[in-house]
């Protein structure tokens, strides 16, 4: 499976990436902070500590990585998180994400 689009909602609170598959999947600014790989939230989480909550939380710029994946920056001032498409899909495919949707003609149906 491969990204055909990436688009940020208007607070940017969510993330969309449209699949070649016709497929959508919303990603939660939220759930995508506290599932950084970078190795301090790994720390954190390996520790045992809080990660940051969510409430309020927004994402500041969608960078590419290459054919990667995507660089997040969020407005706690996290930047340092790269998200393979490899490590959203897997997101996506064990639950994690909410919401997933199907692209049809006459708009969104949830899967």
């Amino acid at each position: 499976m491969n990204p055909t689009e990436v688009r940020l909602n208007a607070d940017r609170t969510r993330l969309s990436v449209t699949w070649d598959s016709g497929a959508i999947t919303v990603f939660p600014a939220a759930l995508l902070r506290q599932n950084a790989r970078d190795a301090a939230t790994v720390r954190r989480a390996a520790d045992g500590a809080p990660l940051p909550a969510g409430h309020g939380l927004s994402i500041t710029t969608v960078e590419p990585v290459g054919n990667y994946g995507l660089q997040l920056a969020f407005s706690d001032g996290h930047n340092r998180g790269i998200f393979p498409w490899a490590y959203l899909i897997e997101m996506k495919e064990t639950g994690l994400v909410p919401e997933t949707c199907e692209a049809r003609s006459d708009g969104l149906t949830k899967e």
